[in-house]
């Protein structure tokens, strides 16, 4: 592929002047993954993804306990900042090992620890330690991380409060004050930014994995409301972490772990219907929740140059309408007007 940068049709997020390309950069990889990347392979990683066009980038301090912050702003704050859009998040707070604890999923080996804080005070304390990771004078859009039962459990309803009292709070402070220019919440689930939406004036909210092809709950009632609202919605982890994305049951997670054999046989389902017209399933898979006017961008994680090219090859992909029409007479994928 040429290192030129492609055209990609960019859309607004909520009601405000900010602009995403609709494929982006999802940077957890790139502190989660450790020692498997240096900053060298980083750099290299992060060059490609904007010489293909992509101008949006994520990252939050859960991601390799700030090192992914840490290297993607080691080589974005070489970049012409206006030209690109940043998130993070804030809600855990990173600490010494010793008044924390470490997030099991990450291989790095940074020194410190999470802890959990959703209080307006910690809001503050969170952006001004990103900032310095990231060694960038703004965050654009700023997202309160993880206040779902998918992380919390039963605790959740507990923590879903603190953040309403809090966190929350701040954010539309911090918004007002224009330090940050975008707010709402980076979640695993619909319901929790569905409760948010009724009760606080958000910009967005980054969904990982709950809107895709191989899973539309949301369609039914949340992202019309979205569209009424003029909210947006990101989609991170638009390959199900990882089910759509390969053929191969080994390899095959979903949310993370092993993909239960329902869901295998559906996404391969999918598969065949995309091979039936000449189409990559990834190449669907970051296509569909584009289709709806709720959703402003996808923003599959990477850690390699190859997936980042990818993903833009496969986002460049012509995609009959064909297709969607024989996923959803299929039952595979619900039809999208």
């Amino acid at each position: 592929m040429a290192n030129t940068a492609q055209e990609i049709a960019k859309r607004r997020i909520g009601a405000t002047d900010i602009l995403v390309p609709e494929l982006g950069f999802g940077g957890a990889p790139l502190g989660a993954v450790g020692d498997r990347l240096s900053n060298d392979d980083v750099s290299a990683i992060v060059h490609r993804a904007w010489a293909g066009g992509i101008r949006y980038f994520d990252t939050a301090p859960l991601y390799g306990h700030g090192l992914s912050e840490k290297r993607l702003g080691g080589v974005l704050r070489k970049l012409p900042r206006d030209d690109f859009v940043l998130s993070t998040k804030v809600g855990r707070l990173l600490v010494p090992e010793a008044q924390g604890e470490r997030y099991p999923g990450m291989r790095d080996t940074e020194p410190v620890a999470i802890r959990y804080d959703y209080g307006f005070d910690a809001v503050a304390r969170s952006v001004e330690a990103s900032l310095a990771r990231l060694g960038l004078d703004r965050i654009d859009i700023l997202l309160c991380h993880d206040i779902d039962v998918w992380t919390h459990g039963d605790a959740q309803p507990g923590i879903f409060d603190t953040a309403r009292r809090g966190a929350l709070p701040a954010l539309r402070a911090l918004r007002e004050q224009g330090v940050v220019r975008a707010i709402g919440l980076g979640v695993n689930e619909w319901q929790v930014c569905d409760q948010v939406l009724d009760e606080m004036d958000v910009d967005c909210f980054l969904l990982a994995g709950r809107f895709t092809l191989l899973e539309q709950e949301p369609l039914a009632e949340f992202l019309p409301k979205c569209v009424e609202r003029s909210v947006s919605v990101i989609i991170g982890g638009p390959y199900n972490s990882g089910i759509l994305a390969t053929d191969d049951p080994r390899r095959a997670t979903y949310d993370y772990k092993p993909a239960p054999d329902a869901l295998w046989r559906k996404a391969q389902a999918i598969r065949r219907v995309c091979e039936a017209h000449g189409v990559d399933a990834r190449a669907a898979a970051l296509r569909y929740p584009l289709r709806h006017p709720a959703v402003a961008a996808v923003i599959p994680g990477v850690w390699s140059v190859r997936e980042v090219e990818e993903n833009l090859a496969l986002f460049a992909t012509s995609i009959p309408d064909a297709l969607w029409r024989d996923l959803a007479a299929a039952g595979l994928a619900q039809g999208i007007d």
